[in-house]
């Protein structure tokens, strides 16, 4: 039996989202406040340790508490959990599982059980607010509903537990009551959870608390290794040690109990005193351990504060990891079906190798002496870490968006989260113009893609697809220059080239992340077997397969003249940027350039700089247009000009002041070095706005 997935429902910003999980690993990833924590924290309150508050309500629930009139037949939001499991119809869980059944005809393969926290009498509740906050003379109260329930204690007085079964029938899920009691011990009987915390604390420098890793080893032996035969054993050595000390003590105290002897006390009527060890033998047992470092080649001890943070953040996860999975093996009497240990950003302090085999080591733990036909846990772990990724199966990454999700009571607009499992993620077939892409292999390329380059594309706001290194290179610069709050966001630049840009349109739709794609006309003429060509030859088309897939378009005329609404697209979240034609000011007379590439257009919106030498492509520039179009276009093209080179040179040229005031058109402030080409400002501007609004809305 297996935790198949879970539904939370109106819990923080939470507001309706599934989560599947699978057999071993399951990985929540997602920026910041995305609510994977949360997630966590929805499971803790119901199966854990954790109280309620308010405030885990999600914000559409408290404004709908807020507003709540008990003269209209509105009732008030409850938090929900569903937990549906996986069960072998044909092992003993069967008979655990029989009181959830609604009907004999259930199919028992899968069974639910939702929690949620329910007001238990709203008349009772409304009444006690209403006396305590009573409507003033102009008809308000001092404070809404949802404060009175943060006060202490009315939270868990007048909202409770309420337990369910869950039937899926034809999709559709059906609740039946069950008495939260028989509930809460049937899905204990079931489910155990247990959670690795992200606040480990091992780097407290407090000394009370800077023997966390000497506690946990106390506290494992304690549980999980006090056996009868080696307690006995270690109350045999700490009572042989008693007798020591007491002979120990008395030869050394014989002197004073002499003198004090000496004043007439004890009296001859008194008994005499000694000092004896006691040491206990059940407080040694009980934790009175601490952990050293030991040098092997000099046998030299260290503290445990002497080791490194990364080293003791592994160490405990693992002792804990250990720790709850031989608690849950050695429940003796209803052991719980399955269970799950969530595992909250273990990349804490670790190194890159180390993140990259954590997983791994983790299992290499759980499995250790341990008997090859006993069940193992299902590990939950939430990080921000890349390299963790790396080595996770694509099909177990759980992905948190932040999105505006509905609209609540009056029209208003609430945070909310969506979470998009990649096991369901299947790209659709992409035509290339020369094969067909086919679903496999184009989740094939995204998989090898993304662990090669180690990519953070699951933590960013957007991502920006460019067509190489140097707009690679160069990309930073340009968004100080046109973009400049760009910097304040998380962006994924992925060099894809104009070949396979179009393939990452499936994954990024369906994470929800908004991307510009930066690219090249690559104009080439397709009388001359598709040789490069300059972009304003009368019949070339486009080369790259990104704009054609895009566009439905090859021809470089008519791409020219797509409009910004047509490059605006995928329902707003995507903008594609490409060379279109600008118009270049040369001694006072406008010139239309077309650059086919990014150096290309880079020229001819710089001229200036080119023309006086602050820049060069190492060829002299003509002064006729038409002239400097084909010579432009010639060395950029040729074998000998370095891309690279060429960009590097840019991104080293600083401007005089001289420069910013002779005309040349260069913004007047000391950070613009160059003009970004139009159409790269274009996308970079849109990009910025786009996530301005988002921010604006919540998101």
């Amino acid at each position: 039996m297996r935790l198949n997935s879970i539904s939370i429902k109106n819990f923080r910003r939470l507001r309706d989202v599934e989560i599947d999980f699978e057999d071993k690993e399951t990985v929540f990833v997602g920026p910041n406040n995305s609510g994977k924590t949360s997630a966590t924290a929805a499971v803790r309150s119901f199966l854990g340790n954790r109280d309620f508050k308010i405030h885990d309500f999600s914000m559409s629930c408290i404004f709908s508490i807020d507003k709540y009139d008990p003269s209209q037949d509105i009732s008030l939001p409850s938090i929900e959990l569903d937990l549906w499991f996986q069960v072998d119809p044909g092992s003993i869980s069967f008979g655990r599982i029989f009181d959830l059944a609604t009907s004999l005809s259930a199919d028992f393969s899968e069974i639910g059980m939702r929690c949620a926290l329910a007001v238990e009498d709203v008349s009772e509740l409304w009444e006690q607010y209403d006396n305590t906050f009573p409507k003033g003379e102009d008809g308000k109260r001092k404070r809404p509903l949802s404060h009175f329930l943060e006060l202490e204690g009315n939270l868990r007085k007048y909202f409770s537990l309420h337990m369910f079964s869950l039937e899926k029938i034809q999709k559709e899920v059906t609740a039946t009551p069950i008495d939260p009691k028989s509930g809460k011990k049937i899905l204990n009987s079931l489910l155990r959870v247990d959670f690795v915390d992200a606040q480990r604390n091992i780097d407290d420098e407090n000394a009370t608390r800077s023997n966390k890793l000497s506690d946990a080893f106390a506290t494992y032996y304690r549980r999980n290794l006090e056996q009868a035969e080696l307690a006995e054993k270690a109350v045999a050595v700490i009572e042989e040690n008693n007798n020591n000390l007491t002979k120990h003590y008395d030869q050394h105290f014989k002197p004073l109990m002499k003198m004090i002897g000496g004043l007439g006390l004890p009296s001859g009527n008194d008994r005499a005193m000694r000092v004896v060890s006691t040491l206990s033998s059940e407080a040694a047992l009980r934790g009175n351990t601490e952990l050293f470092y030991v040098d092997t080649n000099t046998n030299h001890e260290l503290p445990e504060g002497y080791n490194g943070l990364g080293f003791k953040n592994l160490v405990f996860m693992a002792i804990q990891i250990d720790h709850f999975y031989r608690q849950w093996l050695s429940t003796e009497e209803s052991r719980p079906m399955c269970q799950i240990i969530f595992i909250e950003e273990p990349e804490v302090h670790l190194h890159a190798q180390v993140q990259q085999t954590f997983i791994r080591q983790m299992w290499d733990v759980l499995t250790a002496g341990t008997p090859e036909e006993e069940d193992k846990p299902q590990l939950a772990i939430t990080t921000h870490s890349s390299h963790i990724l790396d080595t996770v199966d694509f099909s177990k990454i759980r992905y948190f968006r932040r999105k505006l999700v509905d609209e609540g009571p009056e029209g208003k607009v609430f945070q909310g989260t969506t979470v998009h499992s990649l096991r369901q993620f299947q790209p659709n077939p992409i035509d290339v113009g020369s094969h067909i892409v086919s679903p496999e292999e184009a989740l094939s390329f995204l998989k090898k893609y993304l662990r090669l380059t180690h990519c953070d594309l699951f933590f960013s706001d957007a991502a920006i697809l460019v067509e190489g290194a140097v707009e690679k290179l160069l990309l930073p610069r340009m968004i100080d220059i046109v973009a400049e709050n760009l910097n304040k966001k998380y962006l994924t630049v992925l060099e894809v080239g104009g070949a396979y840009g179009m393939r990452f349109a499936g994954l990024l739709e369906f994470l929800e992340i908004p991307y510009l794609v930066i690219t090249d006309i690559d104009s080439v003429d397709p009388d001359n077997n598709r040789r490069n060509c300059i972009a304003t030859e009368k019949n070339a088309v486009s080369a790259n397969a990104t704009l054609s897939y895009f566009f439905k378009e090859t021809g470089v005329q008519k791409l020219a003249k797509e409009t910004y609404d047509n490059c605006l697209q995928a329902d707003g979240k995507r903008f594609v940027s490409y060379q279109k034609p600008v118009s270049v000011d040369i001694e006072g007379q406008p010139h239309t350039f077309h650059g086919r590439t990014l150096e290309e257009a880079f020229v001819y919106e710089n001229l200036y700089l080119f023309q006086k030498g602050k820049l060069s492509i190492g060829i002299g520039l003509p002064k006729e247009a038409t002239e400097l179009h084909q010579a432009v276009w010639k060395r950029i093209k040729s074998s000998t000009f370095k891309k690279t080179e060429f960009a590097m040179d840019a991104l080293g040229f600083e401007p005089s002041a001289q420069q910013h005031e002779d005309g040349s058109g260069l913004a007047n402030h000391a950070t613009c070095y160059w003009k970004v080409p139009f159409y790269i400002a274009e996308g970079l501007q849109w990009l910025d706005e786009h996530l301005s609004q988002k921010q604006g809305e919540g998101e």
